[in-house]
């Protein structure tokens, strides 16, 4: 039994709100880092502070109890090199390859009662419609939507003995690249499908479509390629199957990359040309922050479709099930400089849901120059990712720098869905990291979009999670929009996006962006100095003006310089926290009154 801290809430956004807060003195062991990804908030309802009108706040509550067994961990979100796991199974051994043809590994095709089986009885007549019609994408819908409509029945177990696999163990588990599904045919994409053990303890279903036909992949004994000292007493067991990747000729024609992961939950990471794995994305969020604990869905059926010759893109349909939630996932993937996800959707509440999450991105952010002094470190940072930025619905371009608080932090944005948001990537250089093992200057921006045609837009808030770490290990950012309407339960709730993993940014420039975000002491010791750098704003500083707000504390100072260095400019304040705890700032560069830049935004808190 775990005791949940108190945490301070708030759900509306403008200067000054969304102000959430642990107090001090909460841990930041990487225990509590940990504990931070199953549970994230307790809270009474009171009044706001007077600076904080019209603000929905929670202050602090008692203590609410939480059954850590009732929470599933997150996946992906241990270590750093077990974050790498999901794409870096191959790049762990070279060892002596045995080709073992995919015929194998496929099985016959599905008789609707074999195919059944697994699947509660509700779903049978669909899996038969499959096997004698042929699949399309609404027999996922159909299967979920029957579902749902049944009580949850949670994953069977993987093969015995995995589970006790460590981190090294895991890893002399391999599926040799020759052994691809479509490797000997002249298709764009490879596949391979991934073990399950260690982290990785709920087993998935994976089929491939051919023509409307399905053939699931079977988990034979021989279909992984095991390491000399992998334990004896698993080596003829049949390994369970834990996810998938897909491979393509991504940065030359000589190798087949790897660009896309699923694996763990609902989980998935991509890569365009030139990219290393950074983010994670997941299909869906259920309560994060709220006192009961987070639930974390999970695919448990994927079908894959084969692609044709010259095929420019790739079809994955993905069942997804939870106590809460059923749902049905259609991506539609192409790659290329960039990886391209259209994402359609269709949910089916077992429960009135009120804390959804869709389009969930997960990162680490640990340090930069704007908290550099709390890490005794040669790099100058380490980071996936180091801001949210979001276009609002009515068309305002924000860039909310990233923070590795003291104490965890919530904050939300914005009344209605924005045009699109993204954990964003923008220190690009290899003397911005200092690292020759990690690259982060090579890990990708991710970027969600929504469709334009809804008119009015959806009402909700744009959340974003920072969670205390002292670790690069721990994945300790996250994003997501939640719609403000309660899912009631048995009617479905339908929506779509795209997320692009990107280097560059897709928002076409007309306003300078801020690059770097650069806090410390000023010069005579008494005040804090800010310095932002600011790219393409294109005129000159002696017409500029820096607009700054803060909630709290007094600022001081506000200057606009030209930057040679960046053919850009600097802008710097100074200010005194008048013994605030928390400040949130916003700041824009303006000419004549209008902005030239987009809109800064930033929560500072006391260490």
């Amino acid at each position: 039994m775990l005791m949940a801290p108190d945490i301070f809430f708030a759900s509306r956004v403008g200067p000054g709100c969304a102000v959430y807060s642990a107090p001090p003195g909460v841990p930041t062991t990487s225990a509590s880092d940990n504990y931070w990804k199953y549970y994230l908030g307790s809270g009474n309802r009171r009044t706001a502070p007077s600076q904080y009108a019209g603000c929905d706040t929670l202050i602090p509550g008692p203590p609410v109890p939480i059954v850590r067994g009732s929470v599933q961990p997150l996946a992906q979100e241990t270590t750093v090199n077990q974050r790498r796991l999901a794409g870096h199974v191959t790049l762990a051994l070279s060892l002596a390859l045995l080709a073992i043809p995919a015929a194998v590994m496929l099985g016959r095709s599905l008789k609707p009662e074999e195919a059944a089986a697994p699947q509660p009885a509700m779903a049978a007549p669909v899996l038969e419609k499959i096997a004698t019609d042929g699949f399309d994408a609404e027999d996922v819908v159909e299967i979920a939507r029957r579902l749902a409509a049944e009580p949850y029945h949670p994953p069977g177990p993987i093969t015995p003995g995995l589970e006790k696999l460590g981190y090294d163990q895991y890893r002399d588990i391999r599926f040799p690249p020759e052994r691809a599904f479509w490797s000997d045919e002249p298709t764009p994409f490879r596949l391979d499908v991934l073990p399950a053990g260690s982290i990785y303890t709920t087993p998935v279903r994976v089929s491939v479509v051919e023509d409307g036909q399905v053939q699931e992949i079977e988990p034979v004994p021989g279909l992984f390629e095991l390491a000399p000292r992998f334990p004896e007493e698993l080596r003829d067991k049949a390994l369970s199957i834990s996810g998938f990747r897909l491979r393509s000729r991504l940065n030359s024609n000589s190798y087949w990359d790897e660009f896309l992961v699923f694996q763990g939950a609902s989980y998935f990471r991509a890569v365009g040309r030139g990219q290393n794995y950074g983010l994670s994305a997941r299909a869906l969020a259920l309560r994060t922050g709220e006192p009961e604990g987070e639930e974390f869905p999970n695919f448990t059926h994927f079908w894959i479709e084969k692609p044709r010759r010259n095929a420019r893109t790739i079809t994955i349909h993905g069942l997804l099930d939870s106590p809460s939630v059923t749902g049905a996932y259609h991506f539609e993937v192409s790659t290329g400089r960039e990886t391209r996800m259209d994402v359609r959707y269709t949910l089916f509440p077992r429960v009135d849901l009120r804390s959804v999450g869709i389009a969930p991105l997960t990162s680490m952010f640990l340090f930069d120059p704007s908290n550099r002094s709390r890490f005794d470190d040669f790099r100058p940072r380490a980071h996936d990712s180091d801001g949210l930025m979001f276009v609002s619905s009515g068309g305002e371009e924000v860039w909310r720098h990233l923070a590795n608080p003291a104490t965890l932090q919530i904050s939300a944005f914005t009344s209605e869905q924005p045009r699109a948001f993204g954990l964003m990537q923008r220190a690009r250089l290899f003397s911005d990291f200092q690292d020759l093992e990690a690259r982060y200057e090579r890990r990708p921006s991710a970027w969600v979009e929504f469709p334009g045609e809804e008119e009015p837009a959806a009402r909700g808030t744009l959340k974003l999670v920072e969670i205390p770490t002292r670790s690069e290990a721990n994945d300790n950012i996250v994003a997501f929009w939640q719609p403000a309407q309660v899912l009631p339960a048995g009617q479905p709730y339908t929506g779509s996006y795209r997320i692009t993993w990107t280097a560059e940014s897709l928002v076409e420039r007309e306003l300078g962006r801020f690059v770097a975000t650069r806090i410390g002491a000023n010069m005579r010791g008494d005040r804090r100095l800010v310095v932002l750098d600011l790219a393409g704003a294109g005129r000159s500083a002696e017409d500029l003006v820096l607009d700054v707000s803060a909630s709290a504390g007094t600022v001081f100072n506000p200057v606009v310089h030209e930057n040679p260095a960046i053919g850009g400019l600097r802008v710097s304040f100074e200010f005194d926290p008048g013994g605030a705890q928390l400040i949130e700032f916003r700041a824009l560069v303006r000419e004549d009154g209008k902005p030239v830049s987009e809109t800064w935004l930033y929560r500072w808190t006391a260490s």
